[in-house]
């Protein structure tokens, strides 16, 4: 229910107007400007109707003092008994929606406050229909980056620059109305992670952008990290089932401010450079700039010839067998030889192995994938690639191997299996195909 908050010296018209607006209102009544200003921030009326001649402060005084303590256009309309049209033309002029003659009929002023309500209803849809996102509801562009450079050129914090990463995925493989789904709840985990003095918006498709104020340590961002991280896949469980398989998570790019600067643009271009970093590592995670830094003159104090470099990407204590990797770098190779691919065609296979219970399984399912990701480590060649997918599902890629000796292959990997302890509890199935 609205909220009107009513002013005037005159207490039985406080009481003659309180009756008529109360039967279709909330109203809070107070005999003076003096007591509206003390009032207001506490009952945060959506309009005040007050009478313009008051002792010790007008109507007019009134809606200026409120205006300027609140920096904010007040929705106010005035009583008076005085019919001189330069005292409307006044109050128009200081920003009044409407006035109304005493002695007034109920039916007149319940429409001209009804008025009142409804265009202010209207403005402050268009306002928020033009800050906001209309898909999370978060601040939009223009707005999150407006509010923040205010807040970087004015307050200390933390800014982060957030990406959702592995999005594209979700589009691709279960649609569009799913990637919407998504969208929203990360939304909602970005809401309930960060305060209501703190700003969030949407920059645009899986990129969002936050400040924290007053927050000095990255402990504080950690936590936040952690949590992000955790329920978005909770989240994609809850809508894609637990067999879900995309590696989602939150990248984040953070700065220091004031510590980096003041101006947007310049810790904008910081909080990107620590969020690429992010993404380099691994993703589903968080970097300062200032740890960037760090890093980068540890690697130009480290990388000052080819042979240098080399040594720093060279693989160190080889194990037998073939390399395990998380799912991330895995997807970065299969891209990789894709591209070599097109152009060398060599022939790579790949292998997809799903692991399901039998019956009254004595381990967890966790457990089995673990010894058979042991099984394809310790059978396979060092050349060959080996990654989990999900919660129950192993991939491997093949360099030069034909579909011919596919068979061999599995025959072999199969076997091996046969001698695990696990493989009594579970069955293992498989899919090959070539690397196109």
């Amino acid at each position: 229910m609205k909220k009107i908050m009513i002013v005037d010296d005159e207490k039985i018209s406080l009481m003659m107007t309180n009756h008529i607006l109360s039967s279709a209102y909330a109203t809070v009544c107070v005999s003076s400007g003096q007591d509206a200003i003390r009032l207001f921030k506490k009952e945060k009326p959506d309009m005040v109707l007050s009478d313009l001649r008051m002792p010790g402060m007008s109507g007019y005084e009134l809606q200026q003092t409120l205006q300027k303590e609140y920096n904010e256009r007040i929705p106010f309309m005035f009583m008076t008994a005085d019919t001189n049209e330069e005292t409307e033309s006044k109050g128009f002029e200081n920003g009044a929606m409407d006035f109304i003659h005493k002695p007034f009929r109920a039916d007149i002023l319940l429409k001209r406050v009804g008025n009142i309500l409804q265009t202010v209803e209207k403005i402050q849809g268009l306002k928020q229909a033009a800050v906001m996102d209309p898909m999370t509801g978060l601040l939009n562009k223009s707005s999150s980056e407006g509010e923040i450079a205010d807040l970087c050129r004015n307050s200390q914090g933390v800014l982060m620059m957030i990406d959702l990463d592995s999005f594209k995925l979700v589009n691709d493989m279960y649609g569009h109305n799913m990637g919407d789904k998504i969208l929203i709840r990360f939304a909602e985990i970005l809401k309930a992670v960060v305060r209501p003095i703190d700003v969030v918006g949407r920059l645009g498709g899986d990129e969002f952008i936050a400040f924290c104020q007053n927050v000095k340590e990255d402990v504080v961002i950690e936590k936040k990290s952690r949590f992000i991280n955790k329920y978005i896949i909770d989240a994609a469980k809850e809508f894609m089932g637990e067999d879900m398989s995309i590696p989602l998570g939150a990248s984040i790019g953070c700065v220091f401010v004031p510590d980096e600067g003041t101006d947007f643009a310049a810790l904008h271009k910081k909080a990107d450079k620590a969020l690429y970093m992010v993404k380099q590592k691994g993703k589903h995670g968080y970097m300062f700039y200032t740890d960037l830094s760090e890093d980068n003159q540890k690697e130009e104090a480290q990388t000052t010839n080819l042979s240098a470099a080399v040594k720093i990407l060279s693989e160190r204590n080889k194990g037998r067998g073939a390399m395990q990797l998380p799912f991330e770098q895995f997807r970065t190779i299969y891209q990789f030889l894709s591209r070599l691919n097109a152009n060398y065609q060599n022939e790579i296979s790949l292998l997809l192995f799903s692991i399901k219970e039998k019956e009254h399984a004595a381990i967890p399912i966790e457990d089995a994938v673990d010894e058979f990701l042991g099984v394809l480590v310790s059978s396979l060649r060092q050349s060959d690639l080996v990654t989990q997918n999900g919660k129950n599902q192993c991939m491997v890629i093949l360099p030069e191997t034909s579909p011919q000796n596919i068979s061999v292959v599995t025959q072999r990997l199969m076997q091996n299996w046969s001698d695990a302890s696990s493989s009594a509890m579970f069955e293992v199935t498989f899919e090959s195909g070539m690397l196109e």
